[in-house]
């Protein structure tokens, strides 16, 4: 299985609300959710799926309403404009990593083996996990591992790999996690998955290009349209809330004489979809899974 989708029925039920409509699912990966989108859509329907990860284009799918863009969907409303598409019916992005690419070794995206440090999801960019644990400043390395990871002792592990790579480059996520070895076994798993969240995000510059698909979704939505988002942690999710709610990522709205500041989004529901104890029983992913859904205003 490339990837077993998250809240696969929640998600299209709650996106897809005209079968003739034009959708777009920012995040293609085995194609599970746009098969699905799909089987909702009448022979009018379109659907537009993004992935910039080169093996996704091996699950591509041959129907006439489906294109596959091979691009980050950062670029979305640039792309969708190049095909003649200005307004669309309903986004989905189920964010993260896929379950193909944690389980795909050399990729280093997987605390459990050893594998070169890389963690790009673009294979063709020239940033990657490496060249961030060998080349950054010890001052941004620990705000990495705070911000993005939310680890308190961020400093101290920023100094611990600046002064091991004084000696030695640190090329693999073996290597890497080696230098760790201090910490209690009963911890290791959770600051691990932490340490390896943090420098991805920094790899992939994920809540900078999420900003971006988020503000474009906005612009590219037609009146009643739909936005639905899957998040994996408090990070992503905590910026999806925001949004939905008043179209910011932080600082205050405008608002009017009586205290009401202008809403962009309805939330289809006022607390995250999570899924069911069936799911995450059969699909460990899932466990950590947020979906929140706005309809726009």
């Amino acid at each position: 299985m490339y990837h077993n989708p998250v809240l696969l029925k929640q998600s299209v039920d709650a996106l897809v609300t005209n079968p003739d409509g034009i959708y777009v699912d920012c995040t293609f990966g085995g194609g599970g959710h746009s098969r699905e989108i799909l089987s909702r859509l009448s022979e009018k329907g379109k659907l537009f799926s993004f992935d910039q990860d080169l093996d996704a284009l091996k699950n591509t799918i041959d129907d006439p309403r489906f294109t596959l863009v091979n691009q980050n969907f950062r670029f979305l409303e640039n792309s969708m404009l190049a095909y003649g598409i200005s307004k669309v019916d309903g986004i989905l992005g189920d964010l993260g990593v896929s379950s193909h690419q944690f389980d795909e070794a050399e990729r280093g995206f997987s605390t459990r083996s050893d594998a070169p440090l890389d963690m790009r999801m673009n294979v063709m960019q020239s940033l990657d996990a490496k060249k961030i644990i060998n080349d950054y400043e010890e001052e941004d390395l620990a705000n990495i591992f705070y911000q993005y990871g939310e680890l308190r002792e961020s400093r101290k592990l920023a100094r611990e790999i600046v002064h091991h790579r004084k000696t030695k480059k640190i090329n693999t996520t073996e290597e890497l996690k080696s230098l760790f070895s201090y910490i209690p076994a009963f911890k290791q798993n959770k600051f691990f998955a932490q340490v390896f969240q943090a420098i991805r995000i920094e790899v992939n510059q994920e809540l900078e290009v999420l900003k971006e698909m988020l503000v474009q979704s906005y612009n590219i939505l037609k009146t009643e349209g739909r936005l639905v988002v899957i998040s994996y942690h408090s990070l992503e999710d905590r910026l999806v809330k925001r949004f939905l709610k008043n179209g910011m990522f932080e600082g205050e709205p405008q608002r009017d004489i009586y205290g009401n500041y202008a809403k962009v989004f309805e939330l289809l529901q006022t607390k995250a979809i999570i899924p069911d104890d069936k799911e995450i029983e059969e699909n460990s992913r899932a466990r950590s899974a947020k979906m929140r859904v706005g309809i726009k205003l």
